[in-house]
């Protein structure tokens, strides 16, 4: 099953634009990160997996420990909505919630916490760590293949940045064939992975409250902040124009990747879509949900602000060139 459903369905939506459509994109990291740990003899039939995750990796684990009968323990936060967590419940794994954010690092951290804790409980355990383990972004490399023999050379890879897996795994192995590939991040005001300072954010599934070791921002050229009402519509959009039923975090890849394939019409573009929309139907997709929240109607940009640096007060769409910059020498500068 896992086999049949890790990679992207590529579907071309523009003269010079395709996205890879995931069903579940963090199916595939997490198979091959727990392939690599048996194989260094880290993990056995007996041993219990730990993971801090509030999103589709904790889905993605859990599946595939049912698949090889590893009990799985999930350490998340409020944002698993009840759908989910049935999902999760069902194939056998115990879920924890943090209901309260640790004052420095938010939810993320509260999670972490609660993670050092369950080692001391669990003697024989094994942490995939999404967020530092190399294992991650090297599970990448089949999809950069697949977008290699499918479509050619590639110009410009967009995707949202959460742990750094998916953009910086599939850059770094098409940059073996195009060193000149230019990388878009896609984050969220409120995020600090680019240097924006923590807050809380409507918009989730992209950005994070901790900066990953994932996140290799040196190989980012440039970096856009997508606010919700933004992200919303365009996820709206690209189901209503396209006919992919997709969440928030794929509906604002498609925005920014969607801009950057109008201002380059000879460059080739491709967009990674990382969630589908099903677990968005009582929010993104009611009309009700986004008036209750002053979305719905919500002026929106229509194409990002520049900025100088992530200090600068960000728009609902703001854009920023990285130009492949560490993030410590970036926010030592000021604007």
């Amino acid at each position: 099953m896992v086999e049949a459903t890790q990679l992207p369905r590529l579907i071309r939506i523009g003269h010079n634009l395709h996205v890879a459509a995931f069903g579940l994109m963090k199916l595939l990291p997490a198979r091959y990160m727990l392939d690599r740990a048996a194989e260094r003899g880290e993990l056995d039939w007996g041993t219990t997996v730990l993971e801090t995750s509030s999103g589709t990796f904790g889905l993605g684990l859990a599946i595939v420990c049912r698949l090889r009968g590893n009990a799985l323990t999930i350490v998340g936060d409020p944002a698993i909505d009840p759908g989910l967590r049935r999902r999760l419940n069902q194939l056998g794994t115990r879920v924890e919630i943090c209901e309260d954010p640790s004052p420095e690092g938010g939810y993320q951290r509260a999670r972490l916490d609660r993670l050092a804790e369950l080692r001391d409980e669990h003697p024989d355990h094994y942490i995939p760590n999404q967020y530092g383990n190399p294992d991650n972004p090297a599970a990448y490399s089949v999809v950069a293949e697949q977008l290699c023999e499918a479509i050619g050379p590639i110009d410009c890879l967009v995707g949202a940045v959460g742990s750094g897996g998916s953009t910086i795994g599939t850059s770094s192995f098409l940059r073996l064939v195009s060193p000149d590939l230019h990388l878009v991040g896609v984050d969220t005001p409120g995020s600090i992975i680019f240097g924006q300072p923590d807050r809380p954010r409507i918009l989730r599934g992209l950005g994070n409250s901790l900066v990953p070791g994932n996140v290799q921002h040196e190989s980012y050229d440039e970096v856009h902040w997508v606010g919700p009402a933004e992200a919303f519509h365009a996820t709206r959009r690209l189901y209503g124009r396209h006919c992919l039923f997709m969440g928030p975090t794929s509906g604002a890849a498609f925005l920014v990747a969607s801009w950057w394939a109008r201002c380059n019409p000879d460059a080739q573009v491709v967009a990674l879509l990382p969630d589908e929309g099903y677990r968005y139907l009582d929010t993104v997709y009611d009309d009700e949900w986004l008036r209750a929240i002053d979305l719905l109607d919500a002026p929106l940009a229509p194409e990002p602000v520049e900025v100088a640096h992530p200090a600068q007060e960000l728009g609902g769409w703001s854009r920023m060139d990285w130009n492949r910059r560490r993030l410590h020498d970036l926010i030592g500068a000021r604007p």
